[in-house]
């Protein structure tokens, strides 16, 4: 992915985009102290490269790779934010922008997800974009604890990806080794092929396997929290 420009305000502007550089209007937050989206003087970015001094000390040098990290972390952000305005506000003409820009449209629609899980006041600002992503399908109160223990342990995002998988398999052996100690009924239900990628995604919108999904889904139906108006339609539960 391309680095881009950092010559506008980071709270009052969105990024430009690759050729033509339209301004587009981006959240307003302060960014982070001491974190400025800019470049060292002594770098001098160009299209194709970085320049730099040759007799550069270390610890400016050790600078400047914190500063291109974080430009390029919330440029990730930045085109979230970009391609979620256009198709709010250009809903019949922002996809031929996007193909002018040069810009892949399966990894900006990545970024647009990720960027409407998460609204501006929520937002990590020590944590990238990939962090949030990794938590993104989960529910809030779930985002939020585990982008605090990230934040607090300074996880990265394999690190933080690798807690929430141990965690689910302990929970998934928690709840195997409780099932266990009780008696259990077999019912084997014959669905279409089509009707059972339906189940499938709606389970695994919950997070949750599809047996669980299904017994979640038809004791809600069973006690009357749910109407009974089919499985299919009943996705989020």
């Amino acid at each position: 992915m391309q680095v881009l420009s950092t010559n506008r305000a980071a709270n009052s502007q969105a990024p430009p985009s690759h050729d033509e550089r339209p301004v587009v209007p981006a959240p307003r937050r302060p960014p982070s102290q001491g974190s400025k989206l800019a470049l060292d003087a002594s770098a001098k970015p160009r299209r194709t490269g970085l320049q730099l001094p040759s007799s550069l000390p270390f610890d400016t040098w050790r600078r400047i790779g914190h500063q291109i990290s974080l430009i390029a972390d919330s440029s990730a952000w930045w085109l979230g934010d970009w391609l979620v305005y256009g198709e709010s506000e250009y809903t019949d003409r922002y996809k031929r922008a996007v193909e002018e820009s040069s810009l892949d449209i399966q990894t900006l629609r990545n970024y647009a997800w990720v960027a409407r899980r998460f609204p501006v006041s929520r937002r990590r600002d020590k944590l990238s974009l990939q962090h949030h992503a990794e938590v993104a399908a989960l529910p809030e109160h779930e985002q939020m604890l585990w982008l605090d223990r990230a934040e607090r342990f300074n996880w990265s995002r394999n690190r933080l990806r690798s807690q929430i998988k141990a965690h689910r398999t302990a929970a998934l052996s928690a709840s195997g080794q409780d099932a266990a100690a009780e008696e259990k009924a077999v019912i084997h239900i014959d669905v279409p092929a089509d009707q059972e990628r339906s189940w499938r995604d709606a389970a695994r919108r919950m997070n949750r396997s599809v047996e669980e999904w299904a017994r979640l889904v038809l004791n809600q139906v069973a006690t009357g929290q749910a109407p009974a108006r089919g499985i299919h339609d009943a996705k989020a539960g």
